[in-house]
């Protein structure tokens, strides 16, 4: 049920967003003339690597000059770029992901291979299912880079006051998750974004 719901959902939203994804690829492209789609390397169920499709919000290269971890105020994120960070429409690239099979629209959010060699032995089982767009922990926690910005060290504020409540809630999916679950977890994310663009 979950893997078809992902099929027909993602295929839909590419289908009728796509004349939306297309102005916006067409916007970053003319910023600076770089690649419109960022595609980093994620792990992804059993510890697979994949690559994860966002729109570009960031200079060219900007992996090479700066840590994984990406305040609002960085000063890598480009002016479209930090547009589209605030509305979170860099994430609609992820449809094609879905459709593909590498994440479904619910799911623990896929890591760089940097984080997930740090889990523990109980960590590791966030592995044993497939990533997402949105969970727990992105309802609990829905603007990551708020929350880093203005820090002087990024990195070791996401350490300290992020990723420890993020595996929990990620555990706790793995524990706990269903189609109904997911269910209520797209509801509550729908709500959330809705309230923050109201």
């Amino acid at each position: 049920m979950k893997r078809i719901f992902d099929i027909i959902c993602s295929a839909c939203g590419l289908l009728v967003l796509s004349p939306f994804l297309i102005l916006v690829a067409c916007m970053i492209k003319v910023g600076d003339g770089g690649p419109v789609l960022y595609r980093g390397v994620r792990v992804g169920l059993n510890g697979k690597l994949f690559r994860i499709s966002k729109f570009r919000t960031m200079i060219v290269n900007a992996d090479k000059i700066g840590g994984a971890s990406t305040a609002d105020d960085d000063s890598r994120i480009t002016k479209i770029g930090r547009f589209l960070r605030k509305w979170k429409l860099d994430e609609l690239p992820q449809l094609i992901n879905v459709f593909k099979g590498e994440i479904s629209f619910v799911g623990p959010r896929p890591e760089v291979k940097h984080y997930v060699d740090m889990f523990s032995k109980e960590e590791r089982a966030i592995l044993s299912v497939l990533p997402g767009i949105t969970d727990w922990a992105s309802l609990w926690n829905p603007d990551e880079g708020a929350v880093l910005a203005g820090s002087a060290d990024p990195e070791e504020t996401y350490m300290e006051k992020v990723r420890p409540t993020k595996l929990k809630l990620q555990l706790k999916y793995v524990k706990e998750h269903s189609f109904l679950t997911d269910i209520k977890i797209i509801f509550q994310t729908l709500i959330a974004v809705a309230i923050r663009r109201g």
